[in-house]
């Protein structure tokens, strides 16, 4: 989400909207620049883009590992979650004639695609 208010300028300017769906936020909310959505109960959304149950080494992988000890030497505490985590997380851009233009489905907690990539997809229509 930093990396999203990093680029807040460059989102409004090509006109995003920004939606977190989550299963741990209870009811919808907003911000200035990110609608909440909570798919709690079901989570339809979650199995309608195929982010489902994440496996043992997808959470505890190298790479995940390697991201939490970045944060770590940031001075970042890893804090333990009441959350499912085993729930992939991931990205999906949907332009404003409702077709999916960018479908990403994490591996784990570390695997986001970079910001660019997304605002190239945007970019290129």
């Amino acid at each position: 989400m930093s990396q999203l208010w990093q680029q807040k300028e460059r989102i409004e300017d090509l006109r995003m909207k920004v939606m977190v769906v989550s299963f741990q936020v209870p009811q919808q909310k907003a911000t200035g620049m990110f609608t909440y959505c909570s798919d709690s109960d079901e989570r339809k959304l979650y199995r309608h883009f195929g982010m489902l149950k994440a496996g043992f080494w997808d959470l505890w992988g190298p790479r995940s590992l390697f991201a939490y000890l970045l944060l770590l030497l940031k001075g970042r505490k890893i804090e333990s979650s009441a959350a499912d985590i085993h729930q992939r997380g991931g990205d999906v851009l949907i332009d404003p004639q409702g077709w999916v233009r960018f479908h990403h489905i994490g591996r784990g907690p570390a695997d986001r695609p970079a910001i660019e990539t997304i605002f190239q997809v945007v970019e290129k229509g």
